[in-house]
């Protein structure tokens, strides 16, 4: 298909091949687009299903560390869609909706059936379209931030003082019940009820430890 792609690409067109896992995003994008002078671009993909969270959890961290991107228009297993553009307090609410929402409006265009499709997959699925911004919370450590979410998540049914409480003795020698309480957090509260003004806040009070 490469091959193929670079005999019909107009000049303009740079057709590169590799792992996009092992790539370094930011560098690929100044290296392809020279003409740019570093104006962000538009992302355009039909995603391995199966890598498809990976792939866009490298886009997210790639925006907000270099804010190279403008938007992007992703089809995606409606699974993994319902995960991107997830509200607090939905069973598919997670860390992908929350690291997304920190860096774009997410939006679902349209869902697709099997059938639109040659061969058709054994799932649905879904285009999605993410509008880069700046983050709407401000946080003083973005990766104790995304260390935090994830750790939550593994226990989002739990109370939010024995999800929180693993996490916190690892990084602050408070009680789990005070930085809660810095961080006006009910203990009772679950992890999935928290939005991101939430989970950033609790996030700065572990910072300032």
């Amino acid at each position: 298909m490469a091959a193929g792609l670079r005999r019909i690409a107009p000049p303009r067109v740079q057709v590169v091949t590799g792992d996009i896992l092992s790539q370094d995003l930011a560098e690929l994008v100044a290296a392809a687009t020279p003409w740019q002078a570093f104006r962000p671009v538009r992302v355009v993909g039909n995603l391995p299903y199966n890598l498809s969270s990976p792939i866009l959890f490298q886009i997210l961290g790639t925006q907000r560390t270099h804010r190279c991107f403008r938007d992007a228009t992703l089809l995606l297993q409606r699974e993994v869609a319902d995960r991107v553009v997830a509200a607090p307090c939905s069973r598919a609410y997670g860390p992908m909706a929350i690291l997304t929402r920190l860096a774009a409006d997410a939006k679902r265009v349209i869902t697709l059936p099997p059938g639109a499709f040659r061969p058709p997959p054994r799932v649905r699925s879904a285009v999605v379209t993410l509008g880069f911004r700046p983050p709407p919370v401000s946080i003083a450590d973005p990766a104790l931030f995304e260390r935090l979410v994830r750790s939550l998540f593994t226990r989002r049914r739990k109370t939010l003082l024995n999800a929180f409480g693993p996490f916190a003795g690892t990084v602050s020698p408070l009680p789990p019940r005070e930085l809660l309480a810095r961080a006006g957090l009910a203990s009772d509260r679950r992890p999935e009820t928290l939005d991101l003004e939430d989970l950033a806040t609790l996030a700065d009070t572990l910072a300032r430890r």
